[in-house]
């Protein structure tokens, strides 16, 4: 720790307690109201990535946060600045994913004149974040930022939001330093963790549904041990499909949007429902649907969450258990295996088959020249196991959701806030982080030019990035449920797109475009190999047919249906 005697700037302040608190890296579009903060990392020890819009470089913090279960850290400057990093936010929130926005702010003195680009953000943000603050007193910025980093990082993780007025940071002051934060423990005591076994033990038809935050590599891979020893299937809640793998025999499927009926079913047919770690929210509830509210008519719930204000919020559970997932799943791999019937281990049986059947790329058959499941088809022969997959909102998504088995922890950037734009901006994250993974961003045409820009910042950095560009021309999901209710006439959802291969070009990156399905795997082997020699992103800009929606009807089959 820093003697409390040594003069620092408050800038100078802040950027000494992101190290302290291990921060690696933050991403930044800068601005005049935090130019001593910016001063003060040019000695620190903490890459800067320099993005080109504040939503795009909110997410890629948000997606640090999410792989790594430490807070993502972007710094953004006051005004439009700070309401464009909002959609950041709202994905961290809704993902329950740690991280933190700095925002500069206006000197103090100029408080409530509406001065230039003037946001009360307390107010403004108070409402979307765990907790928003802004720093008055430079001898304050140890004490608040580690709160910001315990906030963000225990019970529900989330976003926090620290305003840092611009003369504050030119404030010397001597300061102890904070020590280094430790996210505050959720541990199930024992008594409830046999509890829980010993109700699966004792159901006939049980599921386990995993989601939420605060699960790592080791959860992963104890919570796949205790399903095997105990004969439970699990599934996966809505975009959290790398918390179990889907090549293990016990493996359901997942929950979310587009599901497999028969889960949908099993799910309803289960008399031990387990919720590990998850809120199950609108979508993997199906509408709020899938589970009683506020409780369930013969059928058990057992709700494991690390917040307890989450505890009977939606769903009164029969046992509500306030503990992490992390430390959740190593208790239950401790357990003594069970010696389950031969209907329990059916019952398994079955559930993975009904998902091998339902992820099978291969009968897939849709309107036009490219067929999406003999896409999907080559790219589980071609990609390795562990790539990460980054998407953000559109009909899309479906074909990797439902497609690629995701094996491994730290494999799945996806925003369960359905979020536009967010899949490049996270692959960016993702890149910068683990710069030997492969990572694909797979985008819509109205989705990846949300934040598009940002190929621009993967080009600077040297991030070969591979972008699987589905081009239908048009906002799909929002055109798929325009037919469905308004047949026929159709408003605000038709698209004229740029020459993504040229786009792609230009930043100084690669492309190639795809029309048919035989042109897709030399396509996508040449830029693999261009991205790799050259360590830059590249786009394979593939054609789809409009009426190609989703893998199992047309927009005409859809148009006029009401469902």
């Amino acid at each position: 720790m820093t003697q409390a005697n040594i003069q620092r700037t408050g800038g100078q302040l802040v950027v000494d307690q992101l190290v302290i608190h291990g921060t690696q890296q933050i991403f930044t579009v800068p601005g005049e109201s935090f130019l001593a903060v910016l001063d003060a990392l040019y000695d620190a020890p903490i890459d800067t990535t320099i993005c080109r819009q504040e939503g795009g470089a909110a997410m890629m913090a948000e997606a640090q946060g999410k792989l790594t279960g430490r807070p993502g850290i972007c710094m953004v400057t006051r005004g439009p600045g700070a309401t464009n990093a909002s959609a950041g936010l709202h994905v961290a929130m809704q993902d329950s994913t740690p991280m933190i926005l700095f925002v500069g702010q206006i000197e103090r003195s100029a408080r409530d004149r509406e001065a230039f680009q003037e946001l009360n953000y307390r107010a403004v943000f108070g409402p979307m974040v765990k907790w928003a603050t802004e720093i008055d007193d430079a001898a304050r910025v140890p004490e608040i930022i580690a709160r910001a980093f315990a906030v963000a990082t225990s019970g529900r993780p989330g976003p926090v939001v620290i305003a840092l007025p611009e003369d504050m940071l030119r404030d010397t002051v001597s300061v102890p330093d904070a020590r280094p934060y430790q996210a505050a423990p959720a541990n199930a005591a024992d008594a409830d963790v046999q509890t829980v076994v010993a109700k699966l033990a004792a159901a006939s038809n049980p599921i386990i549904i995993a989601g939420g935050s605060r699960w790592n590599a080791q959860a992963h891979q104890d919570i796949a041990a205790f399903a095997a020893a105990h004969a439970v299937p699990v599934a996966c809640s809505f975009r959290r499909q790398m918390v179990f793998p889907a090549n293990h025999p016990n493996y359901a499927g997942d929950v979310g949007l587009g599901v497999n009926p028969k889960l949908i079913e099993r799910v309803k047919r289960a008399d031990l429902v387990v919720l590990l770690g998850g809120r199950m929210s609108e979508v993997p509830s199906q509408g709020y649907s899938l589970l009683g509210i506020p409780a369930s008519q013969g059928q058990q719930l057992i709700h494991i969450h690390p917040d307890p204000d989450e505890l009977g919020r939606v769903y009164q559970a029969d046992l509500a258990i306030v503990a992490a997932p992390d430390s959740f799943c190593a208790a239950l791999a401790s357990q003594p295996a069970a010696q389950a019937s031969e209907a329990r281990r059916e019952l398994v049986v079955q559930a993975h088959a009904d998902y091998l059947a339902w992820s099978n790329p291969a009968p897939i058959q849709v309107p036009g020249n490219l067929q999406m499941g003999q896409l999907m088809a080559h790219v589980r022969e071609v990609l390795p196991p562990d790539t990460v997959w980054c998407n953000g909102a559109g009909n899309f998504a479906t074909w990797v959701h439902r497609f690629w088995p995701f094996t491994s922890y730290g494999s799945q950037l996806a925003p369960t806030s359905g979020s536009m734009g967010y899949g490049f901006p996270a692959a960016v994250g993702a890149k910068r982080l683990w710069a030997d993974r492969s990572v694909v961003c797979i985008a819509g045409d109205g989705d990846f030019l949300m934040h598009g820009q940002e190929f621009a910042t993967a080009v600077q950095y040297h991030l070969p990035v591979v972008v699987l560009l589905i081009d239908n021309g048009m906002y799909g999901t929002i055109r798929m449920h325009q037919e469905r209710d308004y047949p026929n006439r159709v408003s605000a959802t038709e698209l004229r797109n740029p020459d993504f291969v040229a786009y792609a070009k230009a930043f100084g990156g690669n492309g190639m475009r795809v029309d048919s399905t035989e042109e897709f795997a030399p396509a996508l082997a040449a830029m693999r190999a261009w991205a790799a020699e050259h360590q830059l992103p590249v786009i394979v800009h593939c054609k789809l047919d409009p009426q190609a929606i989703t893998p199992s009807r047309s927009l005409d089959q859809i148009r006029g249906t009401g469902a």
